[in-house]
């Protein structure tokens, strides 16, 4: 269970843990809903607000989460390489 901070959450999925993001309603500018959102619509993280998070905890079902794929840094690499003109 996290807050939305994305190297939380990319850290969590990376060690292939299952995950329930916390959404702060407080914030302005809540770019954490939106990759809260992005990751729940794209099955890998389970999502609630601190008013839900129990009812989130008694129904929730791990088996639907998907596996985080890996990252491939060696493509942004090239990809960095090629938009700096180093390619």
């Amino acid at each position: 269970i996290s807050l939305v901070g994305a190297g939380s959450c990319l850290e969590t999925l990376e060690k292939g843990k299952p995950l329930i993001v916390v959404i702060n309603d407080k914030l302005m500018n809540n770019h954490q809903l939106e990759l809260a959102k992005q990751l729940h619509r794209d099955g890998y993280v389970l999502c609630c607000n601190c008013s839900t998070l129990v009812e989130t905890l008694q129904l929730m079902d791990l088996s639907t989460l998907k596996p985080f794929p890996p990252g491939q840094p060696e493509k942004f690499a090239l990809f960095l390489d090629k938009v700096v003109g180093f390619q």
